[in-house]
């Protein structure tokens, strides 16, 4: 059976499933072409045993503010999308306080797992980023390691943000609400990245090596409980 023009380009604009957390979320037909990065002198290769995981989600709004002329950014940041929380990335942790990372040379990230994420992690180089500096240390295949990834991120559920946005509360208070709308999850197991001025950009979810939420370390850092932070 062949499949006309018309469908072949609705298909390719249809978001996937992990694009639920999106409030609204369009593939373009074509994607901006990412580039191999690899280890600097900055950042260099670091073979070191993995102790723990974390699983970073951004908040969107905050991210993009002042980056919608940027080419990188325009899937995210510009256009008709819009995003909520946003997979920043699945992170090995090490034992210590430093991390692996850029374990293996590897390839560009194959287009159709590009795709398959894209409403989860809306940039093509960040999904390049992640894989060469993360994905390389814990998994054999880019699929392989943004089906992991992707699963965890899908798994998660996220407190009411339209009625925080605009309020100013504590992170203890944000972490509270956060845990509340997620089954067993308690406040110490995340932590929360605020900007200078206090508004919150990420959420840091820690995790052992089996994957399952653990209490993070004090090593990692995060926002004071008592911090004020406030919602974009």
């Amino acid at each position: 059976m062949r499949i006309g023009l018309p469908v072949l380009l609705a298909a390719l604009l249809v978001a996937p499933a992990c694009a639920k957390k999106a409030p609204s979320c369009e593939i373009p037909a074509t994607l901006p072409r990412p580039m191999l990065e690899g280890p600097t002198v900055d950042q260099p290769r670091r073979l070191l045993p993995i102790g723990g995981y974390t699983l970073a989600v951004s908040w969107s709004p905050q991210y993009c503010i002042d980056k919608s002329s940027s080419p990188r950014d325009h899937i995210q940041c510009g256009g008709a999308n819009s995003f909520g929380f946003t997979l920043h990335g699945l992170w090995p942790d090490g034992e210590g306080a430093l991390w692996p990372q850029y374990c293996k040379p590897t390839r560009l990230v194959p287009d159709a797992v590009i795709r398959e994420h894209l409403c989860s992690t809306p940039s093509p180089q960040l999904i390049q980023h992640e894989w060469e500096k993360h994905g390389t240390c814990m998994s054999k295949t880019a699929a392989d390691y943004f089906a992991k990834s992707g699963k965890l991120f899908s798994e998660l559920a996220f407190p009411d943000m339209k009625a925080l946005s605009g309020r100013t509360m504590t992170a203890a208070d944000f972490q509270r609400k956060f845990a509340d709308a997620n089954p067993g999850m308690r406040p110490e197991e995340m932590r929360l990245n605020v900007s200078k001025a206090g508004w919150m950009e990420e959420v840091w979810i820690c995790l052992d090596k089996q994957f399952h939420r653990r209490a993070c370390s004090a090593h990692q850092g995060g926002a004071a409980p008592d911090q004020v932070v406030r919602i974009r």
